[in-house]
């Protein structure tokens, strides 16, 4: 399934920090779209697979998000017909009479700092799955924080298919989404899950039709691009925190968040819009 734009390319504005970068992006694209860092997949001829370049520029792009003030939501998707087949095999498997190729060293190098880097970021996250996502693709999809995939995409936990184990937060993330006896099937069995069941099963939010997922999605992170970032980022640390917090740490943490929100400016501008009974004009800070 090729990616339809419901936006054409002329929307967008290429970050300026990002051109006068001395180390440009080449296995990404990295654009701007108002308040929005739209990050794109760009090995469109190897299905977007990961190998360490490619990993190395997307923890860069999501930390230089995060560094940002003006970028207030996080779009990914993938360019071509998939949304990332998962890891470039080429890089993993080794040469007939060169060393062993140390897979942990490629996960620590890798994949924990991508989905650290998501997990840090304190702005919304949407991802637009456009086509297959395959193991470490499937569960970079599934850290994002809203998930939106075109009617033709599937979700794959392929590592049993190679001897693998899951990697790239699936085995912390899958279980806490669909349950673990679900998580289970789905990552011993390997079985291909369309876009629609996987809506069924809590995995994502969303699935839309093919050529609508560019402007659902995208739409969906304008959106979120204009509510109040900080409050939304200390919503996130929320519930992140509530899969490990007891109750009370989760109270606890509750209170001190909240005050956090409340001394902030959006916290503000939303009361004094309430009691004048209009629309906030939220500013992300």
């Amino acid at each position: 399934m090729a990616l339809v734009a419901g936006v054409t390319d002329a929307t967008f504005v290429a970050n300026p920090a990002a051109l006068e970068d001395p180390m440009p992006f080449e296995f990404i694209t990295v654009e701007r779209d108002d308040c929005i860092s739209r990050i794109t997949l760009d090995r469109p001829d190897k299905l977007n697979s990961f190998h360490r370049p490619m990993a190395r520029e997307l923890t860069r792009a999501l930390e230089e998000a995060a560094a940002d003030e003006t970028v207030r939501a996080v779009y990914l998707t993938g360019a071509g017909r998939g949304f990332c087949a998962g890891q470039d095999l080429a890089e993993a498997i080794e040469a007939e009479d060169g060393p062993a190729v140390e897979l942990s060293a490629i996960v620590e190098a890798s994949y924990n700092p991508v989905i650290r880097a998501i997990r840090a970021l304190d702005k919304p996250v949407v991802c637009g799955v456009n086509g297959v996502a395959a193991g470490a693709g499937a569960n970079l999809a599934l850290a994002c924080d809203v998930v939106i995939a075109a009617e033709s995409a599937s979700f794959i936990q392929s590592f049993a298919r190679i001897g693998l184990v899951p990697d790239t937060g699936g085995s912390w993330f899958l279980p806490r989404l669909v349950g673990l006896a679900r998580a289970k099937a789905l990552m011993l069995l390997a079985g291909k899950i369309p876009a629609a069941r996987a809506v069924e099963m809590g995995m994502i939010w969303q699935s839309v039709p093919d050529q609508e997922l560019e402007e659902i999605a995208l739409g969906l992170a304008r959106q979120l691009a204009t509510q109040p970032t900080r409050g939304l980022g200390l919503t996130k640390r929320l519930l992140h925190a509530s899969m490990t917090n007891g109750l009370d740490e989760q109270l606890d943490l509750e209170a001190r968040l909240q005050g956090e929100a409340g001394r902030t400016q959006d916290y503000r501008e939303g009361v004094k819009a309430f009691i004048e009974k209009r629309r906030p004009e939220f500013h992300g800070r």
